[in-house]
């Protein structure tokens, strides 16, 4: 098999970058398909249009539902064709911007990804993830390419909640521990391919970044200030994580993540990062790594992500509702198979219950003191 990495074709970042980068976006074309939510357009989406406007370039709105879902992207595509866009923007979170690459994919037109909260590694990536109008994830979109255009300013992401930070970081620190484990097996990343050195290269650094900085980025972003400890975390979050992430492959961590959707629960209203999170201790435990795993718990409660079932809103769940995860997590097309050593549904269902009597044993004082 051979290696495979993949990346945008640029990714630019900085503070006001949007105003001082306009050029960036207005190149991509003359007609634009705008695509964000009632909310971002108020913050950030509406100055962007009038600013686009002033260069000459025409720009069509599409209001995001809420869902990337097949129905939503068949919709904003049949605007954009009305439309005659050139290209597409894709603004806000992680699901605008899934669903903004789908757009883009069935239109085969230019993206350009503009996040406005630092807690997705998609901007960079050539895959959507899929979901039902009900919000059950269904599958992953693979695209040819990647975004044309990552546009990232740092000024409007410091403005966003704190908490969305962490979100990111939980992602972030899943890319190393997953992509390490897709190498180790021999396995292929999520192009097709095994993982190169610079994929693993990148994973390694986006992990010690988070390490070193996301503490101190967390407290600067809730002083809403952009410090060097912050923009290293931003870019830890959504380049450095989404290049490992593709490049170097998925592995447990996202598959249980996954997996999770074959039961309800209260869980579902927490964030992908927050899932990712305690999915990410168990891979750890499954791998057997006390240490990595004991890192990893100290970094979590110190920004306050979930690291037992209660956290999690789970403690409540049965033995079969747990099993039903596993099994769902171990599905034949799933990245659990990725892992250098096969896991079952049992033991995935076991898992769970495992991290959580760890934490609790080992760090439930320390956690409240």
């Amino acid at each position: 098999m051979e290696k495979i990495f993949v990346s945008p074709q640029r990714y630019i970042q900085g503070e006001n970058v949007l105003k001082k980068g306009l050029h960036y976006i207005s190149s991509l074309g003359d007609k634009l398909l705008l695509i964000t939510d009632p909310f971002v357009w108020r913050i950030a989406g509406e100055e962007l249009a009038s600013d686009l406007a002033h260069l000459g370039i025409e720009v069509t709105l599409a209001n995001f539902s809420g869902e990337s879902s097949n129905a939503e992207i068949r919709r904003i595509a049949k605007e954009a064709e009305r439309a005659e866009v050139a290209a597409v923007v894709a603004l806000g979170g992680g699901k605008v911007i899934d669903t903004g690459k789908a757009v883009a994919h069935q239109l085969k037109r230019a993206v350009a990804v503009v996040p406005t909260v630092a807690s997705t590694d998609a901007p960079t990536s050539s895959i959507s993830v899929l979901y039902s109008e009900e919000g059950k994830f269904e599958q992953y979109g693979y695209y040819p390419k990647n975004p044309e255009l990552v546009l990232v300013d740092t000024t409007l992401l410091a403005k966003a909640p704190a908490k969305l930070l962490t979100f990111g970081i939980a992602d972030g620190l899943a890319t190393y521990v997953e992509a390490r484990a897709v190498a180790k097996s021999g396995a292929q990343n999520l192009v097709g391919g095994r993982p190169t050195l610079a994929a693993l290269a990148i994973a390694e650094k986006c992990e010690a970044v988070l390490f070193a900085d996301g503490v101190a980025a967390y407290k600067a972003n809730q002083q809403q200030q952009v410090t060097a400890a912050f923009d290293q975390v931003v870019e830890a979050n959504t380049l450095l994580s989404g290049l490992g992430f593709e490049s170097g492959g998925l592995a447990a961590a996202h598959a249980i993540h996954n997996g999770l959707t074959a039961v309800t629960g209260k869980f579902h209203q927490l964030s992908h990062g927050e899932k990712i999170a305690y999915t990410t201790l168990m891979q750890l435990l499954l791998e057997q790594d006390t240490n990595e795993l004991e890192r990893y718990i100290v970094l979590y409660q110190a920004l306050g992500l979930p690291t037992t079932l209660a956290e999690m809103q789970m403690d409540s769940l049965s033995d079969q509702e747990l099993l039903a995860i596993g099994i769902q997590a171990t599905i034949p097309n799933e990245t659990i198979h990725r892992m250098p050593f096969k896991i079952t549904a049992e033991e995935v269902a076991n898992a769970f219950q495992a991290v959580d009597a760890y934490v609790t044993k080992n760090f439930s004082q320390r956690k409240k003191d």
